[in-house]
Order: structure tokens, then sequence, then C-alpha cells
């Protein structure tokens, strides 16, 4: 999968803006942060990013404790919105993307099934979506969640 015209076209309208964005990733493992780094001048709009993958890495990488309450757990909407919201006011940008999910080829430890990820937005407007893909294949999965990030990003940022 394609995602540089996505990522031209987002990254395009948020230099026009003047608007910078910080991304918090899990399952996707880097491929939203690789897609809008893919285009040139991706500085003026792209502030950082970050895999996070565990509680270890949740605490270390953008301050959230390691351990969370049931009703933020990951891999769910409540926690795509603290990650959100937490990146783009740790690196100070205008929106903050995070995604959390099961990519498979198996489900993860709180009953989500494969191919079940949480996206949130977190900026002048605030987005949060479910996506299941009903597949276990862990690569498709992967770049499926990353068109969904980019894809409700760019719905975000379009409606602000």
């Amino acid at each position: 999968m394609n995602l540089e015209p996505m990522a031209r076209d987002l990254g395009a309208l948020l230099k026009a803006r003047g608007e910078t964005v910080a991304v918090s990733e899990s399952s996707t493992g880097g491929l939203v942060c690789a897609a809008l780094l893919s285009v040139p001048g991706a500085s003026a709009y792209f502030v950082g990013g970050a895999v996070v993958y565990t509680g270890a890495g949740r605490h270390a990488l953008i301050g959230l404790p390691a351990t969370l309450p049931a009703a933020t757990r990951s891999s769910s909407e409540p926690y795509a919105e603290l990650g959100a919201r937490t990146i783009r006011e740790r690196l100070g940008t205008t929106w903050g993307l995070a995604e959390t999910g099961a990519a498979g080829p198996s489900g993860n430890r709180y009953g989500d099934a494969a191919g079940h990820t949480c996206l949130a937005v977190s900026g002048p407007v605030d987005r949060v979506l479910t996506l299941e893909t009903g597949r276990d294949g862990r690569e498709a999965n992967m770049w499926e969640f990353a068109s969904a990030a980019l894809g409700l990003l760019h719905e975000a940022v379009r409606a602000a």
C-alpha cells in the first residue's frame, strides 16, 4: 500500500495552515511516521513521533504510567484519546495522532481480535475511530491501520 499520496496531501494542508503534528503509534510500527516523513519538507509540520508498544515504552516515551486504569487499557478508544492528547501536549503541536491495536496474527491479551485498532486525533478538532478489519494478516493490517490513521487526521484537519 502506498501511503505517500495521502501523506503528501496532508503535509501540504498542514504546511499551508502553519500547523504541526506529533504521532504515538503502536501496531503500525512506525508506518504513520514514515509516511509523514516521506514528504520533502516534512520538518515544516512533523515534530516527532514514537512507537509505543509496551507499558515500559508508554512510560519512557510519552510519560504515561506503565500501568493504567482498566478503562484506559491499550487497544481502546480512551487509551487512543489519551495517547493523542499526551503526544500533542508533550511535543507542543497543533495535532496529536495515536494508534493502538492488534495487528495479528492473533489477538491481544485484552480479548481484541487481530485486525482491531483504535485511532484518535487531538487538536482543534478531536476524532476517535475503532477499526475492525476482520483479518489476521499482520502486515496487511498494519498498512490498513496506518492508512486509516492518516485518513482520520486528514478528516480532522480539514474539519478545523
